[in-house]
């Protein structure tokens, strides 16, 4: 597998889409910080990443740093870190009020909810991606608030577009397991959204997704994630890629800013962190899941991570997600 695909399929992303829109100009409404609607979408989410997918028509996006992105059909507009933003097409107040908004995500209702002042009209669906932080820091590090990506412009685009499309039909006409199936392809909209994402990246660019593209850091990433409990050393490392280990290491570390095997541990940590929390796994089965020889040496590179042992950082964890419900 590639580096992408190996993170992906540690981080489990889960989605859905839960908004469907026509709305004529002019027209606007606020959407608040993803935080504030987890408690309708998925309470027990740690962190959305919200997308809109412009079916029809145009809009303008506005966010709160005073960025603003015009939108248009075959558009899809993702906010990695959940930002707020306006949406909008015209001078309007909000088409919906917060209460409104409020009832028709906790239905999770996908039929079009029609509203504006009678202009050009703008079909839109909002999804999200929900996902553990810590796992989805690879992905999500040093991206910007917003990324506009347009999808129509192939045919694997516009098959997703037409999948969406027939799949919100059957779901106003209550047809079993459309939702279900919304949501999957709302999961392979986002991955899509990234990939040509990761495609136009300039040549420069460093950062997670511009290293999984480099040949020989993609490589590295892939292997370093799909053997994560092997007992790597940067000689080894070096000889799988067929370059030399400090060729490895000042090229893995233009991307990342740090050298595999300081990657390699940061990674088995919060995989080690997110078992801790979510299985009732031993600290010693947990340690050697992610690849340490022994509780003690996992114990202490856990403590330098979280500032906390693993037994105590489990503890607090329950209590909080405890207290949340």
């Amino acid at each position: 597998m590639d580096a992408f695909s190996e993170v992906l399929s540690s981080i489990k992303l889960k989605g859905a889409l839960f908004f469907h829109a026509e709305f004529s100009a002019p027209w606007g409404f606020l959407s608040p910080q993803s935080k504030s609607l987890a408690s309708y979408l998925m309470p027990d989410a740690q962190h959305l990443i919200l997308f809109h997918f412009v079916l029809a028509g145009s809009a303008r996006i506005r966010m709160e740093q005073g960025e603003t992105v015009a939108v248009g059909a075959g558009d899809i507009v993702v906010f990695p870190h959940g930002d707020a933003h306006r949406m909008e097409n015209g001078s309007s107040p909000q088409s919906l009020d917060p209460a409104a908004t409020a009832r028709l995500l906790s239905s999770h209702y996908l039929g079009p909810v029609r509203a504006g002042g009678g202009g050009e009209v703008t079909r839109f669906v909002c999804g999200y991606m929900a996902c553990d932080p810590q796992l989805c820091e690879p992905l999500l590090a040093g991206l910007p608030p917003v990324i506009r990506i347009h999808i129509r412009a192939d045919s694997s685009g516009q098959w997703l577009e037409s999948g969406v499309r027939r799949l919100l039909e059957e779901a106003e006409a209550s047809l079993p397991g459309s939702e279900a199936m919304l949501a999957k392809l709302s999961e392979t909209l986002f991955v899509d959204a990234l990939r040509r994402h990761v495609a136009c990246l300039p040549e420069e660019q460093a950062g997670w997704l511009a290293g999984a593209r480099d040949p020989v850091v993609g490589r590295s990433l892939a292997i370093l994630h799909n053997r994560v409990d092997h007992p790597w050393t940067i000689a080894e490392l070096a000889r799988e890629v067929g370059l030399s280990r400090s060729s490895l290491v000042e090229r893995f570390t233009r991307y990342l800013g740090e050298p595999p095997m300081s990657y390699l541990t940061r990674w088995r940590l919060q995989l080690g962190a997110r078992s801790l929390s979510a299985t009732s796994r031993s600290v010693a089965e947990v340690a050697a899941e992610v690849g340490y020889e022994s509780e003690a040496a996992f114990n202490r590179a856990f403590k330098r991570q979280f500032g906390m042992p693993p037994a105590r950082y489990r503890k607090e964890r329950r209590t909080r997600a405890a207290a949340a419900t």
